[in-house]
């Protein structure tokens, strides 16, 4: 499991990496890409839409499961991973990198305050708070 100190993570394993001028990038963690296996379909939202806490902002499925991706944060979407769409392993075989799905403008700096560190992900997921 590959956790990278420069991200912050939600609960719903969605990392966020800071891209500065309240821009963020987020994705699938790499635990929950592992978690679900070969990921077969990604439906991601449009630019310029709005994104909530908590709310769903998208999906993946895999062979035994379609699940939500929520999101951590408010802000509205400025770019969609086109290519992830196109080919959902992209996440599976680079889920920091390559498999980015969005990035959003931020309502609020203080938005990220409600993440994660690494150290608190990683003692997250070790501990089974899923």
């Amino acid at each position: 499991m590959l956790i990278l100190d420069e991200l912050c993570y939600s609960e719903e394993h969605i990392w966020v990496r800071r891209e500065g001028d309240h821009t963020v990038t987020l994705g699938i963690t790499d635990y929950a890409q592992s978690e679900l296996g070969a990921l077969s379909y990604v439906e991601l939202p449009n630019e310029g839409d709005e994104i909530m806490p908590y709310e769903s902002f998208g999906s993946i499925e895999c062979s035994r499961i379609v699940t939500d991706l929520y999101a951590p944060l408010a802000g509205h979407v400025l770019e969609v991973n086109e290519d992830v769409i196109d080919d959902p392993a992209i996440i599976n075989h680079s889920p920091y990198k390559e498999g980015w799905v969005i990035r959003a403008k931020l309502s609020s700096s203080d938005e990220l305050d409600r993440l994660m560190s690494a150290d608190d992900y990683e003692e997250y997921v070790l501990d089974g708070k899923l």
